[in-house]
C-alpha cells in the first residue's frame, strides 16, 4: 500500500487474519504536518470481483466499496464508491466547506495505484 497511499507511514495489524473479512488495521498517515490514524475493517470480500472496507478515524467514517469488471479490451475497471460519514460537528462542517477535497483525494490514490500495478512507479517518497 505504501506504493500508491501517499503519506502511508506504516500499518499495524490489529485483530482478524489480515487480508480477510473482518481484519482490522490501523494506517498511519503523514500528510503535510497533519498525522492521521485510519481503522481499516474489511466488510466484505469477493476477490477478484469485490473487496470493501470502512476507514475511520476521529470524526469520520469512510464506507468504501471497490468493484472490479474485466472490459471487452481485457483490461479491469475499477469501480470506487466512497461514503464519507462525519461523526462530529467540525468533520460535518469541513465536509460542507470543502466537498471536493474527499473526492480529489480518492481519485488520486486510484490513479497512484493505476501507475503503480501498469508501471511500477512507487509514491513511497513522493
Amino acid at each position: 500500500m505504501k506504493h500508491w497511499q501517499r503519506g502511508l507511514q506504516s500499518m499495524e495489524h490489529v485483530s482478524g487474519t489480515p487480508g480477510e473479512f473482518g481484519a482490522k488495521m490501523k494506517l498511519h498517515y503523514e500528510l503535510g504536518k497533519r498525522q492521521m490514524v485510519l481503522l481499516e475493517t474489511i466488510t466484505h470480500k469477493r476477490i477478484p470481483h469485490e473487496w470493501h472496507a470502512i476507514y475511520s478515524t476521529e470524526g469520520m467514517d469512510n464506507i468504501q466499496e471497490n468493484y472490479f469488471e474485466a472490459t471487452p479490451e481485457n483490461h479491469t475497471q475499477w469501480i470506487s464508491i466512497n461514503e464519507f460519514l462525519p461523526l462530529s460537528f467540525m468533520t460535518r462542517l469541513m465536509i460542507l466547506l470543502m466537498p471536493k477535497t474527499f473526492k480529489k483525494q480518492s481519485l488520486q490514490y486510484m490513479k497512484d495505484f493505476k501507475t503503480f500495478v501498469e508501471n511500477g512507479t512507487s509514491v513511497a517518497h513522493a
